[in-house]
């Protein structure tokens, strides 16, 4: 089923550079609005959207969340298929204070407001593993709050779950916290994407074409690429870190990101130049530590599609890349949502008896990586800042 067929509807908050976006058009969905804040995120979507025919319909929304009135949607209540959202992270974030709901960041609040005046049929909401872990740390903001909120809703809490984005195809470490709830008639139907049906695609692998051109045909230029390409191969990138505007220029994360970007290949204390710009070899290409990524080639690790373009001078369109939901992880679990609401509608089913009630975990999970990865990598615990090289 392609977009342009579909029927079923989504609205996203907290848009970004479209990452979550991409993801779900590509599962079929069509998207109504894409709201967002940041300028330069929002003109990043405008870019793509206004110039993709199968986009047609889908409007940029440039807006304070938590002063956008949702009446602006004209849409009745229980009209829209899907309410999506990759809610603020830093509340909940390791690399932070984590203060949860006492961050004046935390969305969740707005995001359940609009659940409550949309009654959207299924939402989807992601956010970083810390919001899981440690288990009880924000357990009573989950259970007692979001998890209740959306009961008292009548949605059903399909599960809360970890996703490894190395595990959809994606050339990267970035594990997702994906909540999915739809309404009861729908539920039972859902089940979360098997990372069995997806394979390992390594640095080598996402980036070969796009370094086969910046390296070009020179003896000086293949040997480099041979080279590089013999690191790369080795297996997937650490996760990518967007950062912010009150940090510091574009880089590939601190220091342990940095020293396995360098195991691959691939200088991380910078971001290159596209060949289209003015650059410099001896440093992008040719410095000690290897070539630097140009934001194309990072866009490649977080899963985004060739032509998707971004907008802004260069730290600003890197920090969309690196801060996005990567698409292919979206694209797997909107599939499954698509799937649940199309069972649900033929055959309505009742809700699961552990999903009446807050007050237990068991819905959250938090996997370590599949089988097919694990023959391919070395178990590096808890640090997800390191690449899998095998």
């Amino acid at each position: 089923m392609s977009s342009t067929e579909s029927s079923f509807t989504s609205v996203e908050v907290c848009a970004g550079a479209g990452g979550q976006a991409v993801g779900l058009h590509g599962a079929g969905f069509r998207h109504l609005a894409l709201i967002e804040i940041d300028t330069n995120a929002c003109e990043t979507l405008k870019l793509n959207v206004e110039s993709k025919p199968d986009w047609r319909g889908c409007r940029v929304i440039p807006a304070d969340l938590t002063q956008f009135d949702p009446a602006e949607l004209a849409l009745e209540p229980g009209q829209l298929d899907l309410l999506a959202g990759g809610v603020p992270c830093p509340p909940f974030s390791s690399a932070g204070k984590q203060l949860g709901q006492d961050d004046e960041r935390d969305l969740f609040p707005t995001m359940l407001r609009l659940v409550d005046y949309l009654q959207p049929k299924a939402v989807m909401i992601e956010n970083v593993r810390g919001l899981l872990e440690p288990p009880l740390k924000f357990r009573d903001y989950r259970e007692n709050f979001i998890k209740r909120r959306l009961l008292e809703a009548d949605y059903v809490i399909c599960g809360w779950k970890v996703l490894e984005a190395c595990d959809y195809g994606v050339p990267q470490l970035r594990p997702r916290a994906i909540l999915v709830a739809m309404k009861r008639e729908y539920a039972g139907h859902f089940v979360w994407p098997d990372p069995a049906e997806s394979e390992l695609v390594t640095v080598a692998a996402a980036l070969s074409a796009t370094m086969r051109k910046r390296f070009g045909t020179s003896p000086e230029g293949k040997a480099a690429y041979k080279l590089w390409s013999g690191k790369a191969k080795r297996g997937v990138a650490p996760t990518l870190v967007g950062g912010s505007k009150k940090h510091g220029g574009a880089d590939l994360g601190p220091t342990r990101a940095k020293n396995a970007w360098l195991k691959l290949g691939v200088d991380g204390h910078g971001v290159a130049n596209e060949l289209n710009e003015m650059t410099d070899p001896d440093r992008d290409l040719y410095g000690e530590r290897g070539p630097k990524l140009t934001v194309t080639q990072a866009a490649l690790i977080q899963g985004f599609p060739k032509n998707w373009k971004f907008s802004g001078r260069k730290t600003a369109a890197y920090r969309q890349v690196g801060n996005a939901f990567p698409p292919p992880v979206a694209e797997a679990v909107g599939k499954k949502i698509i799937s649940a609401l199309e069972a649900g509608m033929q055959n309505p089913s009742p809700a699961r008896p552990d999903t009446e009630e807050p007050g237990s975990d068991v819905l959250f999970e938090i996997p370590a990586p599949s089988a097919s990865v694990r023959t391919k990598v070395v178990d590096r615990g808890r640090d997800r800042e390191g690449a899998v090289v095998g």
